[in-house]
């Protein structure tokens, strides 16, 4: 008689074989100057990988499952989401598929990488789930997803893929925790990269510091771009920002987050305080030059 224990962990076995087997042939090497990680086909043409495990510079190649090996060239990148765009010859090889469900604290999922062209799987469990998140260099992450596996640095920029078989996301290292790039944010800061080759953001052009007002906090001007909108609209150094478009400033970060990629071009209203005294100006933001 078949004990059912053994037989239910083949079954998982199984399962767990067929969505690696399933998800590798998406699975890529990307190497560039002194480092290696892994990637996956996103659209014909175009591999996804993590920018944090790309090199600032130098030559890309890409190395597929079947061992060819193909020069790449960049995208695009954004260092505020940890994701970059490469354009390589992905000739008969079909994309990951993304599922935008988000995973339910405590399921199963898979990361699959690769380690030189060769598929790597590990299992691994979710073991957080939130709400949309700001990263620290101010990347808007659609949902904060961290699952408990051991992730070499070679293998950020694989797929996190679900007991389906479908890809929740892109597994990198954060402080301390792996972290789930989601579908969402994927296809958004992917998108955007193909199109422009970066993610614009709003630039006012004044280096800020927190301070206490009588009604909170608000952002004192430390330095002014003097060719930046903030200088063209009038603000000076020493300026308090007290409110953005009739919002109340609760400090430096606050105004960072208003400051996305659909905030480029936009006219607000700021207000400040003057030595005390309440001023407004018409500010259009601008972009942020690249540094």
């Amino acid at each position: 008689m078949t004990d059912p224990n053994t037989a239910s962990l083949a079954s998982i076995s199984s399962s767990l074989t067929d969505v690696v087997a399933r998800t590798a042939p998406a699975i890529v090497s990307v190497h560039s100057h002194r480092l290696r990680a892994s990637g996956f086909v996103w659209k014909p043409g175009l591999v996804v990988t993590a920018d944090e495990a790309l090199a600032d510079e130098g030559e890309i190649s890409v190395k597929l499952g079947d061992g060819t090996e193909r020069a790449a060239t960049l995208a695009g990148r954004d260092h505020t989401t940890d994701i970059a765009l490469l354009r390589v010859d992905t000739a008969n090889i079909s994309p990951a598929t993304f599922s935008a469900t988000i995973p339910a604290l405590g399921s199963l999922a898979v990361v699959v990488a690769a380690e030189r062209g060769v598929p790597t799987a590990a299992l691994a469990m979710v073991s957080l789930v939130g709400e949309r998140w700001r990263s620290l260099r101010g990347g808007e992450i659609d949902a904060r997803l961290e699952v408990d596996v051991r992730l070499r640095h070679s293998h950020q920029g694989g797929l996190t893929v679900d007991a389906s078989g479908q890809a929740i996301g892109m597994a990198v290292l954060g402080p301390r925790r792996v972290i789930v790039i989601p579908a969402a944010t994927i296809a958004r800061v992917a998108a955007r990269l193909e199109s422009h080759g970066r993610i614009a953001r709003g630039y006012l052009g004044v280096g800020l510091q927190p301070v206490r007002l009588d009604e909170g906090v608000g952002a004192m001007v430390m330095n002014v771009d003097k060719q930046g909108p903030a200088a063209t609209a009038g603000i000076r150094q020493g300026d308090v920002i007290a409110a953005f478009n009739d919002q109340q400033v609760t400090g430096v970060r606050s105004l960072a987050r208003a400051l996305g990629p659909d905030s480029v071009g936009s006219v607000v209203d700021i207000a400040v305080r003057r030595a005390g005294e309440p001023v407004h100006f018409k500010l259009t933001i601008g972009e942020r030059p690249e540094t």
